[in-house]
């Protein structure tokens, strides 16, 4: 007795907004090696051509045209026998998310998506037209559906008629934004999908840093009872070649009459887009006939789906920290940078962004500066010397005395009988930032800014100061969880990368004399309890106070993270962690009289 399996690749790829022909030669490369390994079906991410999101540049009329010839050419090098389905932005009477079935040299036909997401990071009812409705393709006899990642996350269609009208294997092309955790819920619900259709889904995701978003990839193939038969690498580009044993499907399917009566109601006539047939292989779609020895409950175990490699998924610090060092990187890389400049304070910060500098580029790309006042303790000044002797980093000393005593006296006559106050404090932030920004104007080098999600929320940073940069790895990284990154990154490879007194010290600005954090904000794990409530959740004054939040606490965080909007708008672009990040999927009102604090 044969197994009829069908093997698959999921081309898990990094794609570059803008970079058609760069993605192109990507997406044809990745068509051979899956060729050469055998695949009959490679599929690739959501808007690969494009790469994902493209915004605006789909309200150009040459960029989609641009798209639609390399698809054209990306059908003529296919190679022969290979099936690829691949995801691109299709121009027809209007624009579809479409994804595009290339086969014997030609584009056969094109998916439209029909769910288009227009919460959080997503605004695709701004550019796309939704698809018709469900849809599938026929290989060598195997009725396939096929979707684009909201797609899928809805329960009923277009899932739902294409199973039931046959299609015992789904294809899902996607470009999900990662936040924490979001790998593993994602992975739930496809294990959902899969045990409510009786399919498998081979789920591919586009991997890579976009601006402040980040796609973890993790591609997946999900047998029909929920059983994790293959799985790709988090953060990284790969391929992974599974095979599915699409009679399994079928017997399970006879087994449980579920499905029959929605057969029956719901309207099945779900098109078949394009049909594949190798010599020697059946042409029809598969008869709902138990052909792969599946056994009944009781006897010897059924064989599985199948499947292929499984890779280990990555969780907690490490999940994390792989996220912002792979956006730190392509935003450099994707952004042709060369070197990176850091303000180097020996604070937790600073530590953070050079430990994943160092990781995402080198350390021969990252430099360092370190620029002491009269209130910089020496436990951070020589913390800062041994952090970058450890890393391997060269460190400029730039000390501020000299320029901060020049703008006291310019600024004396003006200031005459008034006390010192936070003005003095932000005047050393902004000689620190002018610093930066001649370094960076003068080599070409790129400034990471080091403020947290928690001092961006309650505006504890200076405009032209200390916001001044190019990048902000930890834009949407709360300070306690800076603190755990940096304790799990310096042990991690066994050593001790980082002073331990950078990890232990109290926060502070050493903007004046004694001073912490915590002398102008809650405590941070208070402060951070408050952000998540009131920002990732939305949740009221009262329901934070009920949830056991101190009430004066939450009272000062709402009313400076509501007066720090404007402040929020002037910051750099920083990476996306959390489900709701202090840029694109945030917008309130700078000009607002409603207060959440009153």
């Amino acid at each position: 007795m044969t197994i009829d399996t069908l093997r698959l690749a999921l081309c898990q790829i990094d794609s570059v907004v803008g970079d058609v022909s760069g993605n192109t030669a990507k997406i044809a490369a990745a068509m051979n090696e899956a060729a050469a390994a055998g695949a009959r079906i490679a599929v690739f991410p959501e808007l690969a051509i494009s790469g994902y999101p493209p915004e605006d540049l789909l309200l150009r009329e040459r960029f989609l045209r641009d798209c639609r010839d390399a698809m054209g050419d990306l059908a003529a090098e296919a190679p022969e026998g290979l099936v690829a389905v691949v995801g691109w932005p299709e121009r027809d009477e209007d624009v579809y998310n479409a994804a595009a079935v290339l086969d014997g040299g030609d584009l056969v036909a094109s998916y439209r998506k029909v769910h288009l997401p227009n919460y959080g990071v997503f605004d695709e009812l701004r550019y796309f037209q939704h698809g018709p409705g469900p849809a599938t393709i026929a290989v060598d006899g195997h009725r396939i559906g096929v979707t684009i990642c909201e797609d899928i996350w809805q329960p009923a269609d277009p899932l739902e008629r294409e199973a039931l009208s046959g299609a015992r294997l789904i294809l899902n092309l996607s470009a999900s934004p990662y936040d924490l955790g979001k790998g593993e819920r994602r992975e739930h619900m496809l294990v959902t999908r899969a045990r409510d259709h009786l399919a498998a889904i081979a789920y591919c995701g586009l991997v890579g840093g976009q601006d402040e978003l980040v796609f973890d990839g993790r591609s997946a193939l999900i047998g029909h009872d929920g059983t994790v038969l293959a799985r790709a690498k988090a953060f990284e580009e790969d391929l992974l070649i599974c095979d599915v044993d699409i009679d399994v499907i079928g017997a399970a399917r006879l087994r449980d009459t579920r499905r029959r009566r929605p057969a029956r109601d719901l309207d099945t006539a779900v098109p078949v887009l394009a049909t594949a047939v190798l010599e020697g292989a059946r042409e029809d779609p598969a008869p709902q006939t138990a052909s792969g020895g599946e056994h009944l409950p009781g006897e010897e175990p059924r064989p599985r789906d199948i499947g292929g490699r499984v890779t280990e998924p990555l969780s907690g610090p490490a999940e994390a920290y792989a996220a912002l060092v792979l956006g730190t990187r392509d935003y450099v890389k994707k952004n042709g940078f060369g070197d990176v400049l850091i303000g180097l304070s020996g604070g937790i910060d600073s530590t953070l962004v050079a430990l994943l500098a160092v990781d995402a580029l080198g350390a021969d790309r990252v430099r360092g500066a370190t620029m002491p006042s009269r209130y910089t303790s020496d436990g951070t000044r020589s913390d800062a010397h041994e952090l970058a002797k450890r890393l391997g980093i060269e460190l400029l000393e730039l000390p501020i005395e000299g320029p901060f005593k020049a703008y006291e006296e310019t600024l004396a006559p003006s200031f005459a009988g008034r006390a010192p106050d936070l003005t003095e404090e932000n005047l050393q932030a902004r000689i620190r930032g002018t610093l930066l920004m001649a370094l960076s104007n003068k080599f070409g080098w790129l400034v990471l800014t080091t403020a947290n999600k928690s001092e961006t929320s309650v505006g504890y940073s200076t405009l032209y100061g200390d916001m001044a940069g190019g990048f902000a790895p930890l834009k949407d990284t709360p300070k306690t969880l800076v603190f755990e990154l940096t304790a799990w990154r310096s042990t991690r490879d066994g050593g001790e990368d980082v002073p331990p007194e950078i990890i232990t010290r109290p926060p502070s600005a050493e903007l004046r004399p004694d001073q912490k954090d915590e002398d102008s904000l809650p405590p941070y794990d208070i402060l951070d309890a408050i952000i998540a409530g009131y920002i990732e959740r939305d949740l009221s004054r009262d329901q934070l106070i009920a949830s056991g939040l101190p009430e004066a606490h939450v009272d000062k965080a709402l009313s400076l993270i509501d007066r720090a909007e404007y402040k929020r708008r002037q910051g750099p672009p920083g990476i996306r962690l959390t489900s709701r990040a202090l840029s694109r999927d945030r917008r309130v009102p700078i000009t607002s009289r409603y207060s959440a604090s009153s």
